[in-house]
């Protein structure tokens, strides 16, 4: 699949990411003819080179006729890019950023995302900024952004819309929560909210750059001079193999031929309970040609004692089986989603750079039971609004 990998060499913000997917292969023509979608006035970008530390980089500035610096609500801004003529794909990454600025905001002012003011982020040019690196990652066709480790500075202040703050600032630490960062001894804001936004939305995390087969690269240069570093920013566009993810875990298992059938599903629930990874039955025939059944758990090296005791609690087993195994699993996630039918539990697994949403069978359930609608009906319509959400 094909990545972005973002080397956070001084911090990150939104100009500096644009400018890096700029020097990495996107046409700044392409930019702005896409940015006139949005259909709103009031600004020019510019592009140049500038040279840090002997590395040539691209510096964009977008200058606006100062009428473009309204107080906005995340409501606005969604509004401006949904009625845009902008593909699915670049509205749907804009607000995703757009959304994770909104939530380290209102964390700050103990407010709603809904009824933040995003002051400088709700700019023109902050508006441009992030709709433009939405534009250059489909222009690249990345399938997927990462990054490393995102670098901020431990002392000094900067002047918002509130007065003086500290770095690094609250909004970048709210919206990094969760995420690698590191604090360098530099007394500069190295990564703004935008920045800290992008990565937060975008990236699937911090990853090996030596496993990237490199494609091109790209440098966004920021504002000022650092004194021990570049400021740099800098983008690598590359391919990498999906891999399977692997762990280790222990097969327990044991042959049954003498308990009542009606208790096998008790088990079942009884050994997922205790912390197995999977158990199933398997009908077998025993010696003396009797019906048996076999019964499988996976379990972790951590919690196969406790699965080996409720197999000896519950079943009238006197021996059991253990052998260690590997395995391969696709990378997978779960959050949660809105739909016409309400909320449901979503499983994604990533297969050749692709992700394949699944909504989980017990919410279907669930609101199948609680409006009167078909199984069916109701999995088909989740799994549709899931395609093109």
């Amino acid at each position: 699949m094909t990545v972005a990998y973002v080397d956070t060499i001084s911090g990150i913000s939104g100009d500096m990411s644009l400018g890096a997917l700029v020097s990495a292969g996107v046409p700044l023509d392409v930019v702005i003819s896409e940015l006139q979608k949005l259909k709103v006035q009031g600004f020019e970008i510019q592009g140049s080179h500038i040279e840090r530390n002997g590395i040539v980089a691209t510096k964009i500035d977008v200058v606006t006729d100062g009428h473009g610096h309204a107080h906005r609500h995340l409501n606005d801004i969604s509004r401006i890019i949904d009625q845009s003529g902008l593909s699915p794909r670049v509205k749907e990454t804009s607000k995703r950023i757009f959304w994770e600025v909104a939530v380290g905001e209102a964390k700050v002012h103990a407010t709603s995302p809904e009824r933040v003011h995003f002051h400088e982020v709700g700019a023109l040019d902050s508006l441009v900024d992030i709709v433009g690196v939405a534009i250059c990652l489909e222009h690249l066709a990345i399938d997927a952004v990462y990054s490393s480790p995102v670098k901020v500075g431990r002392s000094g202040f900067v002047k918002a819309q509130h007065g003086t703050i500290p770095v690094p600032t609250p909004a970048t630490m709210e919206i990094l929560k969760g995420y690698p960062v590191v604090l360098t001894d530099i007394d500069a804001e190295l990564t703004t909210p935008t920045g800290a936004a992008i990565i937060k939305a975008l990236s699937r995390g911090v990853l090996a750059m030596e496993q990237i087969t490199v494609r091109s690269i790209g440098y966004g240069a920021g504002t000022r001079e650092l004194p021990t570093v570049p400021n740099l920013l800098r983008v690598i566009v590359g391919t990498v193999e999906a891999k399977a993810e692997r762990d280790e875990v222990i097969v327990v298992e044991t042959n049954i031929d003498d308990m009542n059938p009606e208790l096998y599903p008790y088990v079942v629930e009884r050994l997922l309970a205790a912390g197995a990874l999977d158990a199933f039955l398997t009908p077998v025939v025993m010696k003396k040609g009797r019906p048996g059944i076999v019964i499988t758990a996976l379990a972790e090296p951590l919690t196969v004692q406790a699965v080996t005791a409720t197999l000896f609690r519950e079943t009238s087993t006197i021996g059991i089986r253990m052998a260690p195994a590997s395995r391969q699993k696709l990378e997978r996630r779960q959050h949660s989603a809105s739909t016409s039918l309400g909320e449901v539990r979503v499983k994604i697994i990533v297969r050749d750079g692709k992700e394949l949403a699944t909504p989980e069978f017990e919410d279907c359930r669930r609101i199948a039971l609680e409006k009167n609608l078909p199984l069916p009906e109701v999995y088909a319509t989740i799994r549709r609004e899931l395609e093109h959400s």
